[in-house]
């Protein structure tokens, strides 16, 4: 049923390979690029987050994650998220002209810059992705981004690995988010809500000259309980609940009435100071009043206001679970039930508002 979903997707035949957690899948991916390409070298983005295997821990930008334990592998080469927010390069996305994916371009312009040889040989296999950043802060790249990325890549034969492990499975409007941008990924992560969060499972998909038996017999990959019983049963279930119900139509539409709204809190507080999204997967970046300073002790403080249950708004006392992330942990990550209605949106934006005024009154 997923081979078949994927096919539909973009459009290209492969096959599944199931494992039980998103790290050891990520293990998996890497397994079947190094095969192809037989380059160990791999590029992910700053700000990106795949694990902390020893292995997935190599492609996962924060040194905190390798730091007890040393390096697995050559630590990837990290490239800046197109963040259009706080660019590392201190653009503006209506004037850049995509400066940033320029400047990955450039590293292939000669052995110089020390990713390619003589005869523009790439030294690296692999380009590890998230479509739309998670921990990072669900960041949404610009449009053209991906396709231009896709191009470069190909030209050096390196894979594009589309980790959906946070972003799969309709969170933002589609089933997959990469196809937001149009681009065919070479390789899939996904786990996570493949059974809705009820029992642990992982898996990939891969194009089928990367992963068929003559290329990646089996045995290749291998967990004990990958495959597990009441995990595929888990999933079937998940993937029939979503080939039932509409959800491109219905997370699309309420993610745009409550991104809509989130736009009308960010216009009454200059302490949001940015806020974005694609379906379900939402971002309020908190700012100081300049409206682009990180402000993470205001962030800390509505957090544990939301912990402590004393929010009032609709009559009685409340508690609000908010999700921290972001480069400077000043980002709310919103991931509701794709099932949230519009009253409960309300009423969310509410307690959160409250939650803000209230954090304001405390850090001033």
């Amino acid at each position: 049923m997923l081979a078949r979903k994927v096919e539909s997707v973009f459009g290209e035949k492969g096959r599944i390979h199931f494992n039980v957690g998103g790290a050891s899948a990520i293990e998996d991916a890497w397994k079947v690029a190094r095969n192809h390409t037989h380059k160990n070298m791999a590029f992910a983005f700053m700000g990106g987050y795949h694990g902390r295997t020893l292995g997935a821990s190599s492609i996962t930008s924060s040194y905190r994650y390798r730091e007890k334990f040393g390096h697995f592998a050559d630590r990837a080469n990290f490239v800046p998220y197109p963040y259009c927010f706080r660019c590392p390069y201190s653009m503006k996305r209506e004037s850049c002209e995509l400066y940033c994916l320029k400047q990955f371009e450039r590293l292939f312009e000669t052995e110089y810059y020390g990713v390619v040889n003589k005869t523009g040989q790439a030294e690296f296999g692999t380009f590890f992705v998230e479509a739309v950043q998670g921990t990072g802060g669900y960041i949404v790249p610009p449009e053209g981004y991906f396709p231009g990325l896709k191009k470069i890549l190909e030209r050096h034969g390196i894979l594009l690995v589309d980790d959906e492990i946070q972003m799969g499975f309709y969170r933002t409007g589609k089933f997959f988010a990469l196809q937001h941008f149009g681009v065919k990924p070479d390789i899939i992560v996904f786990g996570k809500a493949l059974t809705n969060g009820l029992n642990p499972i992982s898996a990939i998909w891969a194009r089928e000259e990367l992963i068929k038996p003559s290329v990646f017999p089996p045995g290749s990959t291998h967990s004990t309980f990958s495959s597990n019983p009441l995990g595929t049963a888990v999933a079937l279930e998940t993937m029939k609940l979503m080939e039932e119900g509409d959800f491109e139509a219905g997370v699309m539409s309420r993610g745009a009435y409550f991104l809509a709204a989130l736009r009308e809190l960010a216009r009454r507080h200059p302490q949001i100071g940015h806020v974005d999204g694609l379906g379900l997967a939402l971002r309020i970046e908190i700012c100081q009043k300049d409206g682009f300073t990180p402000n993470r002790e205001l962030t800390d403080a509505m957090m544990n206001i939301g912990l402590s249950g004393t929010l009032t708004t609709g009559g009685k006392k409340r508690g609000l679970v908010l999700d921290v992330g972001g480069y400077y942990k000043n980002v709310f990550t919103i991931a509701p039930s794709l099932y949230i209605t519009e009253a409960e949106i309300d009423d969310a934006l509410a307690l959160f508002e409250e939650a803000l005024l209230r954090g304001i009154a405390e850090t001033s």
